[in-house]
């Protein structure tokens, strides 16, 4: 359940009223964790997998209500916008126009007497904030463009022109670096009333950063870039059962070469920067790590991709060595291999378990995925934010998929498919079981979060006002007493 994904009335869910009560039904219905998408800000189509910044929180999140508690907003300068949504949608356009215009006013008033701590978190994150707040300064100035198609002085970063930037967006900067403050205050607060409610936050690192990012724009020599700061090759996987041209996803590569130089200091700085945000950290696409597709710049699908090889282990070694062992889930669905498996055994880290792939005969590792099969340590699902809802998957599958999965796990339409497999990974081995919250609603393929390689209409779903009831905490609570998931202290979400 994504924060987007909250009931809101200011078009988008928020770390607000709903985020609490949403903790408190989690907590009646006897769960453990709370997993969520990455909570950084969005780009192009969306999508937090595709973000202008690794660090930053998303300003869309910062509720409008505690900033008017706070006294940086009066209530008639958000109450009766039109965010031109429906109560179950998100519309980002309008969000884009409407909602920064009225974080300004509230930055405008932080500004003239900000808190006390306000300095100590500048410097404190000054690694990454300073060069966020430049971006999204020049990128506002520039309509929004790549910072590729910036005046070349700043598009390379030269010192005397960062200078001058610096000097001259300094107003600007300076909002975008309080909007970090608030988000990072109000997170903290929401993020301190789960965990007391023992309810521990599980969050995402994707795998790769979008090329126009700060990350890549701050620290190009970290990735497979020419002379012209263009992609060599991109990120993206090959065609299989469920695409006969693969997906290509656009994301510059990393040079993994240049990276183990300084025994992987970004990633270390990145992985130990997201376990002290989060209480748990799943980190998307760990096959990559192993072995990476990398797809030649400017094709049009990822047909002519080639298999090159990760930093496997000795990535995670460095990272061990620096922060301790965090805990992680590896996200290793996908093209798997025995190399891929023997990375998984060695990090020791859970994978994951998807019961609607075991239904999939589209899917070359289906067999991996029947609840019989599942370990102890392996995380759990009925799907993920790329896969249908339960009820919806019903639908839309293959009719001899979706029969198979009716015989296996003996489902009913009576009862609702999916409390069949919900109830289905409740009575298995894996130590930690997540379902969307979509299937705890029931609800079909119009709420569906994402459909992989598709732009336009994803990431939009969001729970109505009501929807998560005490009645529906009880049932689900219920269901871990009977399933050994609340006596015994195995986690469960």
């Amino acid at each position: 359940m994504h924060l987007s994904s909250l009931p809101s009335p200011y078009g988008i869910g928020s770390m607000g009223k709903a985020a609490y009560e949403f903790v408190d039904f989690l907590e009646k219905a006897g769960q453990s964790f709370w997993q969520l998408l990455p909570i950084c800000p969005t780009s192009y189509g969306d999508s937090p997998y595709q973000s202008f910044s690794t660090y930053a929180g998303n300003p869309y999140f910062l509720d409008l209500e505690e900033l008017e508690r706070e006294g940086y907003l009066g209530r008639e300068e958000y109450a009766d916008i039109d965010w031109e949504s429906r109560p179950d949608d998100i519309n980002y356009g309008v969000l884009y126009r409407k909602r920064y215009p009225v974080l300004r006013r509230a930055a405008e008033r932080f500004g003239r007497r900000p808190a006390a701590d306000f300095e100590a978190f500048c410097r404190e994150n000054a690694y990454w904030l300073e060069d966020y707040a430049l971006f999204m300064a020049l990128k506002e100035d520039n309509g929004g463009a790549s910072w590729q198609q910036w005046a070349p002085a700043l598009c390379g970063r030269e010192p005397e022109a960062l200078e001058k930037a610096k000097e001259r967006y300094r107003g600007d900067t300076d909002f975008w670096k309080i909007l970090q403050y608030l988000f990072f205050v109000q997170w903290r607060k929401l993020r301190d009333y789960a965990n007391k409610k023992g309810i521990r936050l599980i969050g995402d690192l994707p795998i790769y950063v979008s090329m126009d990012s700060v990350d890549v724009w701050a620290h190009p020599e970290l990735f497979q870039l020419d002379e012209n700061k263009r992609p060599r090759e991109i990120a993206g996987c090959p065609p299989d059962g469920f695409s006969d041209t693969g997906q290509l996803w656009g994301n510059p590569l990393f040079d993994w070469t240049f990276m183990a130089r300084d025994g992987y200091a970004w990633w270390v700085d990145r992985i130990a920067y997201l376990c002290r945000v989060y209480d748990i950290l799943r980190i998307d696409h760990f096959r990559g790590f192993d072995s990476y597709y990398a797809i030649p710049y400017g094709l049009s699908d990822a047909r002519k991709g080639v298999w090159r090889q990760g930093p496997g282990m000795e990535l995670f070694r460095a990272v061990e060595k620096a922060v301790g062992r965090p805990r992680i889930i590896a996200e290793d669905l996908g093209f798997l291999t025995d190399s891929v498996r023997k990375l998984l055994k060695e990090s020791g880290f859970p994978g994951m378990k998807v019961l609607e792939f075991a239904f999939d005969s589209r899917d070359a590792n289906s067999a991996d995925y029947f609840p019989h099969k599942y370990t102890p340590n392996c995380v759990a699902y009925t799907g993920t934010h790329d896969n249908d809802t339960v009820n919806g998957w019903m639908e839309t599958a293959l009719p001899k998929d979706a029969a198979h999965a009716k015989e296996y796990l003996g489902l009913t339409e009576e009862e609702g498919y999916n409390w069949g497999m919900m109830r289905a990974l409740w009575k298995t081995e894996a130590d930690l079981t997540v379902v969307q919250a979509q299937d705890l609603l029931g609800l079909g393929s119009e709420s569906r979060m994402n459909i992989p390689s598709t732009v336009g209409n994803n990431w939009r779903w969001r729970a109505l006002p009501g929807s998560f009831t005490d009645e529906l905490a009880l049932k689900i609570r219920e269901e871990m007493s009977r399933y050994g998931r609340l006596a015994d202290g195995r986690e469960n979400t």
